[in-house]
């Protein structure tokens, strides 16, 4: 048999390999097709089936599930059904429509026991079983349509409702400020008692008498620049006994310690009473009045010039002269008191002291405070704790930055500081004029168009520029009042019950009392008879 030619075989092989070429492509791209096709379906199907059901996630305080998230899931429907509901039920109760709100509330159980029967067996929901509680809650939900219980309705009630309970919040916060303001200005009947007393005692006791003044006599350390002088200008007999016991017990060298009190004319004779009566551990105690200081007159306090204004009284002791509008704390008449401020004229109290600390008398000393007579004030006038921690503390907080004078001297960013455990360079107030400062902002708040409340506005006035920062440590604020974080008050020197609740009152803050307390010996007759517990 013959062969066929050699050019007559060549096409064949030539057609051959393009047909399985064509053939192998077709097949490539099917495939690619196919696999393309079933990555989209993959990715396109939730992610639960290959999941644990429960992977919380915090959000907000709420537990979070992958499932809650889908898209497509009828937990996540159920959920928002139940938020929704909830809101037409406080709707509903507010049009008195208490069955339609019973349902809505029955519903929101059910809705709520199927997610939870589902939570506990850790695995989703599926649509039939949450079907007819889907329905139903959709039904409802419908209903509460037709009621008019749309998304507008509910605002204009829920802006009502809301602007209700603020007015009512304002009014209790009012009611709240103006009783409390009462219950801390209040004299306790047992301290009432204790004045009582010693002020018998002092009248009718003459040997108490004769050895007040054979202390007085003997005593050369009242004008001794080598001993620790500390102020207390207070009323208060018993808060200012605390102030001296809790710094004579924690002192170092109790007999370097002078204390210069001064009270007014009705409770002179109880002071005296008090501290002759009692020793503590030799601490020197001077009691005087302020009415026996010749140079505290109308024509050179400011203050006692204002008392006889009867605009001023007016305002302080009847306020009927602006229909109410100025809150009961801004009208409190001790913030006229002269105890509150001769911490402006300590130069004129004490001419002879070149360095004094200053302390009111609700604070308690934990710590040996000799230690402030050694610091540097780097010629400033006064040494006081900072509290601008916080914005609130600062300048434009305590004065009327809307007034041109305010404006134009005081920097509103600049950072506040606290009365209470101040420490005096007199040599320097001297030489600054500091009381002269006090008198020209006090002259020009007549009107009370500076500052409204207390000492500190004037006080922050007038060592403006002359004050130097102390260790946060000696001076821990806020006991009367808030909150203290534990560690600033073991670390602290002093601590200051600022604020309405004092210790000594009955709305005192509980568990900050014992640290007052502890200073107070229950066990003294006079307290006995009293009724102090």
């Amino acid at each position: 048999m013959r062969r066929r030619g050699l050019d007559f075989r060549r096409p064949v092989r030539k057609r051959f390999p393009n047909v399985v070429w064509w053939t192998v492509c077709g097949i490539l791209v099917l495939v690619l097709i196919v696999v393309l096709s079933r990555e989209g379906q993959i990715e396109s199907k939730p992610t639960i089936s290959r999941k644990p059901y429960r992977r919380d996630r915090i959000m907000e305080g709420v537990t979070v599930t992958d499932e809650m998230l889908s898209s497509n899931s009828v937990t996540r429907q159920l959920t928002d059904q139940i938020s929704l509901a909830k809101a037409f039920v406080v709707i509903a109760k507010e049009s008195s429509n208490l069955q339609f709100a019973w349902e809505l509330s029955a519903q929101i159980r059910n809705s709520q026991a199927l997610l939870s029967n589902a939570a506990t067996r850790r695995t989703p929901l599926t649509v039939g079983e949450s079907e007819t509680a889907i329905r139903d809650m959709a039904l409802l939900l419908y209903q509460a349509q037709q009621l008019h219980y749309d998304s507008a309705t509910m605002l204009m009630r829920l802006r009502a409702k809301i602007q209700t309970l603020e007015e009512q919040m304002s009014s209790a916060n009012e009611k709240s400020s103006k009783y409390g303001q009462i219950a801390a200005e209040e004299v306790p009947k047992s301290l009432y008692c204790l004045g009582v007393r010693l002020t018998t005692e002092w009248f009718g006791n003459p040997n108490l008498q004769k050895k007040h003044r054979e202390r007085k006599q003997m005593d050369a350390k009242l004008k001794d620049n080598s001993m620790y002088h500390f102020c207390i200008f207070s009323d208060n007999i018993l808060a200012s006994s605390v102030v001296v016991n809790s710094t004579a017990l924690n002192s170092k060298n109790p007999d370097k310690i002078v204390f210069h009190l001064v009270t007014d004319e009705i409770n002179y004779a109880a002071m005296k009473a008090w501290f002759t009566v009692n020793s503590f551990r030799g601490v020197t105690v001077e009691v005087q009045k302020f009415e026996d200081f010749k140079w505290l007159n109308a024509s050179y306090v400011p203050v006692l010039k204002q008392l006889q204004d009867s605009e001023t009284q007016s305002y302080y002791f009847s306020g009927h002269n602006d229909d109410g509008r100025t809150p009961i704390k801004f009208r409190n008449p001790k913030y006229l008191s002269m105890l509150n401020h001769l911490r402006f004229y300590i130069p004129e109290v004490y001419p002879a002291l070149k360095k004094v600390a200053f302390l009111d008398d609700d604070i308690v000393v934990q710590k040996d405070l000799s230690g402030l007579f050694s610091i540097d004030l780097n010629g400033n006038v006064n040494g006081a704790v900072e509290t601008c921690m916080e914005t609130f503390h600062r300048y434009h907080k305590y004065l009327n930055y809307s007034h041109p004078l305010i404006r134009a001297h005081f920097d509103p960013d600049a950072c506040g500081w606290a009365f209470g455990m101040n420490v005096f360079d007199l040599v320097a107030w001297r030489k600054r004029n500091v009381t002269g400062i006090y008198h020209y902002w006090q002259e020009r708040n007549v009107d009370r168009t500076l500052w409204k409340l207390g000492t500190l506005p004037p006080g922050l006035l007038t060592f403006y520029g002359l004050t130097e920062a102390l260790d946060p440590s000696w001076h821990v604020l806020g006991l009367g009042y808030t909150n203290v974080d534990p560690q600033l008050i073991e670390k602290g020197a002093v601590l200051h019950f600022n604020g309405n609740s004092k210790p000594w009152l009955k709305i005192g803050i509980e568990k900050y009392k014992p640290l007052w307390e502890k200073y107070v010996d229950y066990s003294h007759p006079l307290l006995q008879q009293c009724n102090f517990h």
